[in-house]
This record gives structure tokens, C-alpha cells and sequence, in this order.
């Protein structure tokens, strides 16, 4: 599994290449298919976050670019503020617990997947 970071080291420029929307598909779809170890859950959960972390400003700039009226860009902003309520949760104390948070952060990584598309982000 590739490293992912929420943001660069200070004093480096920003990745310009556009998410990979297919891995973190990928990744999210680990939640809900696989039975996965403690470490694997934990490392799952980190990545998800990783992935929201890059995905939240990417559909934000993506929706601004669209004009103030448009559905599409309030669905993406509040699936944007739904996103950053979940970077809030904690790992949770059991097994069931934590599974459930890995499969609300995968729900939020494959909605700013579909927003991130619908709204053509990427392009400028």
C-alpha cells in the first residue's frame, strides 16, 4: 500500500497531479470486503483520512468553479463539511467500533470520489 500525506513538508510545493480517484476507490471499497486485521484496520483508517485530507480542498476548488446556484456544488459542500465531521472520529475502542469508522470515512472517500468527478475537478 502507498504512503499517503495529508499535506507536504514544509518548505515543499504542493503535488499538482489530481488524485487518484481508481486507488482511493479501491481503498474504500477494503472496508466493506475484506476482513481485516487490527494493524490492517488501523492502517486502512489512516489512509482513508490521508485520502479525505487530499480530496476535501481538491472538491472544494472544484465546486467554487461552479456558479453559486448550482446543486451539485452545495451537495459537494456539505458532503465536504460531512467529510471533515468524520476526520473528527475517533478510532473507537472495539473491533466492531472501529470497523464502523473505517466503513463512514470509506462512504465519505467514495462521495468526494463521485463530486470530484461530477464536478469535472481537475480541470481549471
Amino acid at each position: 500500500m502507498t504512503n499517503v500525506t495529508a499535506s507536504p513538508p514544509a518548505g515543499t510545493a504542493r503535488d499538482s497531479r489530481p488524485p487518484d480517484i481508481d486507488t482511493m476507490r479501491a481503498t474504500a471499497r477494503r472496508a466493506f470486503t475484506e476482513a481485516l486485521s487490527a494493524d490492517d484496520l488501523d492502517t486502512l483508517a489512516l489512509t482513508l483520512r490521508g485520502h479525505l485530507q487530499l480530496l476535501i480542498p481538491e472538491v472544494q476548488q472544484a465546486a467554487e468553479r461552479t456558479p453559486t446556484d448550482n446543486a451539485q456544488r452545495h451537495c459537494a459542500l456539505a458532503c465536504i463539511g460531512d467529510a471533515r465531521s468524520k476526520l473528527r472520529l475517533g478510532n473507537g475502542c472495539t473491533p466492531e467500533v472501529r470497523v464502523a469508522v473505517a466503513q463512514k470515512l470509506a462512504r465519505c472517500v467514495n462521495a468526494l470520489c463521485d463530486h470530484y468527478t461530477t464536478l469535472g475537478g481537475g480541470r481549471m
